[in-house]
């Protein structure tokens, strides 16, 4: 699984020009599987992200999570981060877990995030999504399990 993660002060998914998930002060997460990830990765990634201590104490160093500040997830899907791009000049998507398995995972992510007391939004699973955000720091963070 991959992540990549951005801390944001507010953002929002659109599917047809209608919000399907918004937060404010929280992380926008991209979320990509891989063929080769099974359930046994899903905890391990939400835990990893939820306690992802990235967010500022008194002093201004990284040292509070998303759950230490109360803050909100919006998770997207996107296959496109498995997009191989060193032959050609087209992404080769062959190492995306294909859709059914990859729904499957996403949704169990969703709910396991959720199960950790932490407000879940979302975008709209193989929908063409509109993503806005305002990116705080800017900090932006790539995640990968089981590396």
């Amino acid at each position: 699984m991959r992540a990549v993660i951005q801390r944001v002060s507010r953002a929002d998914v659109k599917v047809e020009d209608k919000v399907t998930g918004s937060i404010e002060a929280g992380l926008l997460v991209y979320l990509g599987i891989h063929q080769s990830d099974g359930p046994e990765l899903v905890p391990v990634l939400a835990d990893k992200i939820i306690n992802l201590r990235i967010f500022p104490n008194e002093e201004g160093r990284f040292d509070r999570s998303v759950l230490d500040i109360g803050g909100s997830l919006l998770i997207v899907s996107q296959f496109t981060l498995y997009g191989d791009c060193r032959k050609g000049r087209r992404p080769n998507f062959q190492d995306a877990a294909p859709p059914e398995k990859a729904r499957a995972l996403y949704e169990q992510f969703l709910d396991c995030a959720a199960g950790k007391g932490i407000r879940v939004a979302a975008g709209v699973f193989q929908a063409h999504m509109d993503v806005s955000s305002v990116n705080d720091g800017p900090v932006t963070i790539i995640m990968d399990v089981p590396n």
